[in-house]
């Protein structure tokens, strides 16, 4: 009897004695999912969609003309080629107005704390540029004295491309008189002039100049090219020519 009592009751040394100095334990706080579903669930999902985190871009505003300024500078600084007016406004949420006011006030600070960086138009577009006064100082850092310019076959071919666009390599041979395949593979490397289709006559791929062409020139268009025209031959000798160039592969180009 005395051992059935024993096992059936636990034993003093088993049962650890509380201790005056421990506190009791808070309950633990319900999770979010348990609260909302104690709740209706249209409330529930309310109260969930308005503490979750919104994946919405956050809306900023430049009002300061100060801000315009500096927002401008910084995104024409990190640019690799011009960008138009609506661009910007676009991008800043600003009126174009407002957009041209700031690249006036930009240009206007630029020169007033004489930077080494000016603003221009070119290219239809506006871009941030080394001062001609520190030309050689990048040059220098960048080349560092290895100049790397333009053979003249490959500038006469360039110059055929910019008032002859668009043009086929053929008759381009056939104007310079000799094979340009070279010379052009020069040119779009450099991302000077860009291909253009296919002539629908000798299927020969046409080439025309890029927009980088028109930056490195400081031009906005192509119409703002110098005339040539008592320098070229007449239209009958270029109709000539252009019979020449199928002579020169327009057709494998």
């Amino acid at each position: 009897m005395t051992d059935s009592v024993s096992a059936a009751e636990p034993r003093q040394s088993e049962v650890p004695a509380p201790s005056a100095r421990e506190p009791l334990s808070a309950p633990a706080a319900p999770s979010a999912a348990a609260a909302a579903a104690a709740l209706d669930p249209s409330v529930a999902a309310a109260r969930l969609s308005a503490a979750a985190p919104s994946t919405e871009p956050e809306q900023y505003s430049l009002a300061a003309p100060a801000e315009v300024r500096a927002a401008l500078e910084a995104v024409l600084f990190v640019v690799d080629s011009p960008v138009s007016v609506p661009a910007l406004a676009s991008a800043l949420q600003l009126p174009t107005g407002a957009v041209e006011e700031g690249l006036d006030a930009l240009a206007a600070d630029l020169d007033a704390r004489g930077s080494g960086l000016e603003l221009r138009q070119v290219a239809g577009g506006v871009r941030l540029y080394t001062r001609p006064a520190q030309a050689r100082w990048v040059e220098a850092f960048l080349l560092d004295g290895q100049h790397a310019r333009l053979t003249r076959a490959a500038l006469e071919t360039l110059a055929i491309i910019a008032y002859r666009q668009p043009v086929t390599r053929g008759r381009i041979a056939a104007i310079r008189g000799v094979n340009v395949d070279t010379v052009t593979r020069t040119l779009l490397s450099r991302g000077l002039i860009v291909e253009s289709g296919a002539d629908p006559q000798t299927g020969g791929g046409l080439l025309r100049t890029s927009e980088l062409f028109l930056e490195k020139m400081g031009l906005n268009s192509l119409e703002e090219l110098p005339s040539l025209a008592p320098l070229l031959p007449d239209l009958d000798s270029l109709g000539e020519l252009d019979a020449l160039g199928e002579g020169f592969g327009d057709g494998g180009a």
